[in-house]
């Protein structure tokens, strides 16, 4: 396999924010999907409570993860909430989504977070198994949604 570069974008790195949302359709089958306008993708990259992380081959996105950082009250220490994680199919299974689990833990322990942490439905056996391969530690929790349409 060729090398993979693994970083956390900047705020100038729009194009890649693009390219990581386009894997996330096609590895998600998001049917219908309508990309939003790239200046509200640019306003997402400019927050300082929002992370992307990629990977990339020969300047290729083709795996990633978005983070979302959750100030409490509990703690001065912030956590940090793993909204989606998705490695183009033909690479899965070949560390790219490892690294990026470290890539994300080990900015968040530089930067003094509390913890990162992610779901997974209980029916998605290859999630649950890579987030346990990955040091991840499960919970029984129940995630309960409101539909506000």
């Amino acid at each position: 396999m060729l090398p993979v570069e693994t970083k956390k974008l900047s705020a100038n790195e729009l194009k890649e924010f693009i390219e990581l949302i386009l894997v996330f359709e096609d590895v998600f089958e998001m049917k219908e999907f309508q990309m939003p306008n790239q200046a509200y993708l640019q306003s997402l990259l400019e927050r300082d409570d929002f992370f992307v992380f990629v990977s990339v081959i020969e300047g290729k996105v083709v795996a990633g993860l978005t983070a979302y950082l959750l100030r409490q009250y509990y703690s001065e220490k912030p956590l940090v909430y793993i909204y989606d994680l998705a490695v183009q199919t033909h690479l899965q299974r070949k560390g790219i989504g490892k690294s990026l689990i470290a890539s994300i833990n080990s900015y968040c322990k530089e930067k003094g977070m509390e913890e990162v942490f992610v779901q997974a439905d209980l029916a998605d056996d290859y999630a649950l198994d890579f987030y346990k391969s990955t040091g991840g530690r499960a919970e029984d929790v129940v995630h309960f949604y409101y539909p506000l349409n």
